[in-house]
């Protein structure tokens, strides 16, 4: 049954029909223009036939190729005799400043011979059929990728001029006779199959393989049409996916505007370019197939100013290679197949702040867990499509710290050395005692321009990290850092089958953010419990808070309930809710997802939990989860979960397919109330509250000492901010209580979570003498300015809305889109 693919405006269509073809590799020729704001080229897809598809065998014919082919008339030599196009880069394949000419099947000219992009093609095959009569069949299979905001200027087919050769070159690749005819297994239909299939231990010889073919010569163009959400490609006549090309080379620039890319400028001034987390992944950057099913390898070339520093998400370190006329190209690659939505590309100029790639550690230092240290020597059998994994590596079993490199602007360099480069190696470490083998094989780290709108974001070998957890002391950064890295084992090397189930990612790195940061800083048992139950509770108040104004629909863990997971035959499908403009902001994933894992680990021991994790990890990695994977393999390890009366059903209907707060939740808040860290702040707010009395009765007794006699105790950051939220609360607080907490805490010297407390006082006050600390963090913190901005407008002071009004002006065109819009109806 076809799932209804109209989406409203707030679910994101996933129109790629990957049952019918599931592509396998991508190969990217890009070149970046920072004068037009575009990233041009081409990209190469190999396919493999779909499970859905026709699998009735049919070998590549050699009276498939144009009689102007040459290839199939002709001996080929290993990688070297292939038909190239006149070049390997984008720069020189055509002039990118003229496209007038480029293609003749654009949208303009095709739709005079077919209709087919007139009708809104929810699957592999339109329903209703062309009208048209000319050369167009109305049952034709059409090809459908997932594209938005890209001018696609040529499609062209590659596989039928060089699929006899690729079986060739398989064959004698894995040792085959090249000459013996033998049939080919039901399974492998083109030749391309035999390709993909290639055991790991050949993925150097198929890369260059899949490098060779990229750049064969195009075998003629195909007709396409595009909409809002997709690229259709059709060859008339053919009306199966079987006989569909299987290699394509699509010629496409991206525009400005696109939503996958920021074009900005970082701290420094200069011009960059990243992909920043947009809601609509990368079908703004390239067209692919954004359903996580359509797991791939990718190789890419990028050209840019040689003065820039290109990262991508690759396994490998780039060297740059310039070119006479200024330019460098940078090749990155990947052998482990993963969705399109985990591409990612950061250009700019931005310098290595680190130059030690790695460090020398005792992996047997005592913090290590018995169970790490027993694991720490044995590859894995492992479940996953095959590729060159580590855990199958004794010597990525002992390697407690990647290959890593740091890049920032200059003018981030020196807070970076100071914050940042200490805590690295120390989080990298703990995430292995957790966790165990590192699941990708070096990391880059980048510090981004100001107007990212998160924290964080990691990638495959990528963290982004905010400018905003460098100020104050390392408690905000090692957090952050821990967050990011534990999203290499959850959310990239486990990633959610079904996006909707955002829990799986980000609730998984933040409860495992707490345990690897606690092993980061050596913390004793008893110390890490009592930071930890402080957490627990100040985001309790901040899930609490945030249900209180946010949709049920919103709530819900798994808004598609038993329906999780299923898409259409045709392999499409929607992410519900997934461009709610309310969504991007909202915490309830992380929080509830954090809430579930840490009511869990409460019905076992701690030691047994962190095994089970690692349990998992080892047999799920390189795969797609849905909740239940882990939920059923929990409690078929621990019997006991479900004899405590927490049977899979009432955690699915209370923890996953409710909104509002969990009741067991509300019973353990009232623990967290007798934590000592809690005790000792709740002791403190007395000594305020009174010094605050005692200032606006406005006595005219002799003052004494400058906190009027009271002596306050130093404060963790969390215990801070769990003051400043309990000081929210009172109706007033005096300019001298503001001066004093100003004075005693060193304010504007904490990181970002106490200053954004801060600023809700002075904004809640009307504290004029401290604007100018609102002003900063709107401007230097706007991942976490956004609310800020309304609480400004609310007030209805004349003063504070010019604020808000001169801020948003200042930084609005390097402030992330989605931020900008909520803030523009916030001011205006």
């Amino acid at each position: 049954m076809e799932i209804n693919l109209d989406p409203n405006k707030h679910d994101l269509p996933l129109r790629a029909n990957t049952s019918d073809m599931l592509v396998r590799h991508y190969v990217l020729d890009l070149a970046v223009n920072f004068k037009k704001r575009v990233i041009s080229g081409n990209i190469v897809l190999f396919f493999e036939t779909g499970k859905e598809a026709d699998t009735i065998c049919k070998p590549a014919r050699e009276q498939d190729c144009p009689e102007s082919c040459k290839l199939c008339k002709q001996e080929t030599p290993y990688l070297t005799d292939f038909p190239v196009t006149s070049a390997s880069t984008h720069s020189t394949l055509f002039d990118a400043n003229d496209v007038s000419g480029w293609g003749s099947n654009r949208k303009d000219n095709s739709h005079k011979n077919c209709r087919h992009g007139n009708i809104m093609l929810t699957s592999g095959i339109s329903k209703e059929g062309c009208r048209d009569t000319e050369d167009c069949g109305s049952e034709d299979f059409v090809l459908v990728l997932d594209c938005c905001d890209l001018l696609v200027v040529k499609v062209e087919e590659v596989s039928n001029c060089i699929e006899p050769h690729i079986k060739k070159l398989v064959s004698r690749i894995s040792g085959q006779d090249a000459v013996t005819q033998q049939p080919m297994k039901k399974e492998k239909i083109h030749a391309i199959d035999e390709l993909v299939s290639l055991p790991a231990s050949l993925w150097q010889e198929q890369h260059e393989m899949y490098l060779e073919c990229s750049r064969a010569l195009g075998c003629g163009e195909l007709r396409f049409e595009t909409d809002s959400w997709s690229l259709q490609i059709r060859k008339p006549g053919i009306k199966t996916a079987r006989d569909f090309p299987h290699i394509l080379r699509i010629w496409y620039e991206t525009k400005p505007s696109g939503g996958s890319v920021r074009w900005t400028r970082d701290q420094s001034g200069r011009q960059c370019v990243y992909t920043a987390g947009s809601p609509i992944n990368n079908r703004a950057l390239f067209p692919c197939q954004e359903p996580p099913v359509a797991m791939s390898t990718w190789q890419a070339t990028v050209q840019a100013p040689s003065e820039c520093v290109v990262l991508l998400s690759g396994e490998n370190t780039a060297v740059p290679i310039d070119t006479p006329q200024g330019l460098s190209n940078w090749f990155y690659y990947v052998t482990m197949p993963m969705p399109a939505s985990t591409f990612t590309i950061a250009v700019g100029h931005w310098i290595e702040v680190n130059l030690k790639h790695t460090l020398i550690c005792d992996t047997n230092d005592s913090t290590e867990t018995a169970a790490t240290q027993t694991h720490s020597s044995c590859p894995v059998k492992c479940g996953h499509l095959d590729y060159p994994c580590p855990f199958q590596e004794s010597a990525a079993h002992l390697k407690a710290v990647i290959p890593y490199r740091v890049f920032a602007p200059v003018s981030l360099q020196e807070k970076v050395q100071e914050v940042l480069l200490p805590l690295l190696p120390k989080c990298l470490k703990a995430a292995h005692n957790v966790l165990g083998v590192h699941p990708f094989r070096r990391i880059d780290i980048l510090l981004v321009p100001a107007g990212f709108s998160s924290l964080g974001m990691a990638s495959p070998h990528i963290i982004f990290l905010s400018q905003s957890i460098l100020p104050g002391k390392s408690y905000l950064c090692g957090a952050r850092l821990c967050h990011e890295i534990a999203h290499a084992w959850f959310g990239l090397a486990i990633g959610a089958r079904d996006w909707t189930e955002e829990w799986v990612s980000e609730g998984f790195a933040t409860f495992l953010e707490d345990v690897i940061w606690a092993c980061a800083q050596k913390l004793p048992q008893e110390e890490a419990v009592k930071q930890q139950e402080l957490k627990a509770f100040l985001r309790f108040r901040r899930l609490r808070d945030e249900l209180q104004i946010s949709e049920e629909q919103l709530q819900i863990l798994r808004p598609q309930g038993e329906r999780t997971g299923e898409v259409s035959e045709s392999g499409s499908s929607q992410v519900k809710h997934g461009l709610n403009p309310d969504k991007i902001f909202m915490q309830v994933h992380y929080l509830k997802g954090f809430f579930l894992l840490r009511f869990l680990a409460s019905k076992i021991k701690e030691e047994l939990y962190l095994q089970f994790f690692r349990d998992f990890v080892e047999k799920f990695h390189g795969q797609l989860i849905l909740s239940q994977d882990f939920l059923k393999m929990l409690l078929g390890h621990f019997p006991e979960i479900e004899r405590q009366g927490l049977p899979l059903e009432s955690i699915n209907e209370v923890w996953l397919d409710s909104a509002g707060i969990p009741k067991p939740l509300l019973e353990e808040c009232n623990i967290w109330l007798k934590n000592q860290l809690v005790q000792e702040v709740k002791q403190e707010l007395p000594k305020w509250i009174h010094f605050n009395q005692r200032k606006r009765r406005g006595t005219k007794r002799k003052k004494t000492t400058e906190g009027e006699g009271e002596i306050f105790r130093e404060l963790l950051p969390d215990q801070l901010v769990l003051l400043l939220e309990f000081l929210l609360e009172e109706e007033v607080l005096s300019v001298s209580t503001l001066q004093m907490l100003q004075k005693i805490y060193s304010i504007q010297e904490q990181d970002a979570e106490v200053r954004h407390r801060w600023c809700e006082l002075v904004v809640k006050h009307k504290y004029t003498k401290a604007y100018k600390d609102v002003e900063q963090f709107l401007t230097q913190d706007q991942a976490m300015g956004v609310y800020l901005y309304g609480e400004l407008m609310v007030n209805e002071d004349a003063r504070q809305q010019m604020i808000a009004r001169n801020c948003f002006t200042a930084v609005q065109e390097e402030m992330d889109p989605a931020s900008r819009n909520v803030v523009e109806e916030m001011i205006f």
